[in-house]
């Protein structure tokens, strides 16, 4: 069987191919068949942790999407779902998605009152269009501002440490609203200190691919 080809476009820069290529190793990981292609785009070294950057980042990732070659689906691995709506405008024909509407449409299956825990003060676009009613709290760990602060200790604790307040504010689920938190590998850790489920966003990704090539195999 053809393994199914995706591009992942990581929206935080780095001269580290290890770094570029993490989300790609956790998609093929978790869903064997699936072959990830990576590449970052380029002059962004904060990522994206305001609207402003995205603004900057949107025009990249179209052409970056654009570079791939042979590829089944495109990803953009970012929870604001920068660029999917204008690639898919830009590359009819080609499956495209992001962390925020994969990770929003498996956050329903879990409960209604859903979290979301990320690196801005509001919800990514895909949580206020799909969820909007489910939503009970947006929360941004203390010291937290971009997705370079997670990668330290005290990002990391504070993350965990907000997650409990969400639960006490009457969360069933928590949806990650950043996929730097899957660089850290946070999500089990949140998972084993609040006992809810959490919607890590590069596995929803994965997840949509699985689906995607699944979909591909019985259309021949």
């Amino acid at each position: 069987m053809k393994e199914f080809q995706v591009g992942v476009i990581r929206v935080l820069t780095s001269d580290d191919p290890d770094f570029v290529g993490l989300h790609g190793r956790i998609i093929e990981e978790h869903f064997p068949g699936i072959r990830c292609v990576s590449k970052c785009i380029p002059d962004q070294w904060e990522g994206i942790h305001s609207h402003e950057l995205e603004q900057i980042a949107v025009p990249k990732i179209v052409e970056t999407a654009k570079s791939f070659a042979g590829v089944d689906m495109i990803v953009v691995s970012c929870a604001d779902d920068p660029g999917v709506e204008e690639i898919r405008r830009a590359l009819p024909g080609i499956p495209v998605t992001g962390g925020g509407e994969t990770t929003a449409a498996l956050a329903m299956k879990y409960g209604r009152k859903i979290a979301v825990l990320g690196i801005t003060d509001y919800a990514p676009k895909a949580y206020l269009r799909m969820v909007p009613d489910r939503i009970v709290a947006v929360a941004r760990p203390e010291g937290v501002n971009s997705t370079l602060d997670l990668m330290t200790p005290e990002g990391k604790a504070n993350c965990i440490r907000k997650a409990g307040e969400l639960k006490n504010l009457g969360a069933e689920v928590i949806a990650l609203a950043c996929t730097g938190l899957t660089t850290i590998g946070i999500a089990k850790e949140i998972e084993r200190a609040t006992d809810i489920p959490v919607i890590d966003p590069v596995l929803a990704e994965g997840t949509f691919a699985c689906f995607e090539s699944v979909r591909k195999q019985m259309n021949g």
